[in-house]
């Protein structure tokens, strides 16, 4: 299971200190919401904050463009040094062109799919993508409650994976519990925040030795 611990819920005071202890650790990616004010009305990490931590982490960095216009935003975002490009396909009306700009510029294509987003809406990108992140929240905000009826598009996209080659990765108030019913479900990796990491007590490392050690089985279902 890849953990991927979300920046926008770390104690930007100490960036440095927070990106070192998350990556000592064992995180396996750190995830980066870049939110433009428009795609949504809230704003986070920018391209500064990005360099900054791309140049920091001892592990890939992905980036989540929550922005409409993340053709053109997706070169600044690769050059500061991420690893994975997430965009949203209903923001571009040429996504598969994005998709291939984004590997051709040597970053992994990920495609976010929100949760009122259908499977069958994004299928004509998998071909292109290594990635798939799952929205289990709506996009924007930390702290929300996990969607369970996202639970059976986890599944959808399991079953094509393999016939595609992309990971499933889950963002969205991914607690404990949550993580074991998703990796169940075909998921590959989960994004940690305020459900599972942050603010929680005990060490990061304590924590996500606690999420490894889950029961994480495939569903025969």
């Amino acid at each position: 299971m890849l953990l991927c611990p979300s920046l926008m819920c770390a104690d930007f005071l100490h960036l440095a200190d927070e990106v070192d202890a998350l990556c000592a650790a064992g995180a396996d990616l750190l995830h980066l919401d870049v939110i433009d004010g428009h795609y949504v009305d809230t704003s986070s990490m920018g391209l500064g904050d990005v360099r900054a931590v791309c140049s920091r982490s001892s592990v890939p960095c992905d980036v989540h463009l929550m922005a409409t216009n993340a053709a053109e935003a997706c070169v600044h975002y690769i050059e500061a040094g991420a690893s994975i490009v997430y965009v949203h396909p209903e923001t571009d009306k040429t996504i598969n062109s994005t998709l291939a700009k984004i590997a051709r510029l040597g970053a992994h294509p990920g495609i976010a799919v929100n949760p009122g987003l259908a499977l069958e809406t994004v299928q004509w990108c998998l071909p292109l993508v290594d990635y798939v992140l799952i929205m289990t929240v709506n996009p924007g905000f930390s702290g929300q409650s996990f969607l369970d009826y996202v639970k059976p598009k986890i599944a959808q996209f399991a079953q094509l994976k393999d016939d595609y080659g992309f990971k499933i990765i889950v963002d969205g108030a991914c607690s404990p519990a949550a993580i074991q019913e998703v990796c169940a479900l075909g998921a590959d990796g989960a994004v940690l925040g305020t459900s599972a990491l942050f603010g929680k007590p005990g060490s990061y490392r304590e924590l996500m030795a606690r999420i490894r050690r889950l029961d994480c089985e495939p569903s025969l279902a």
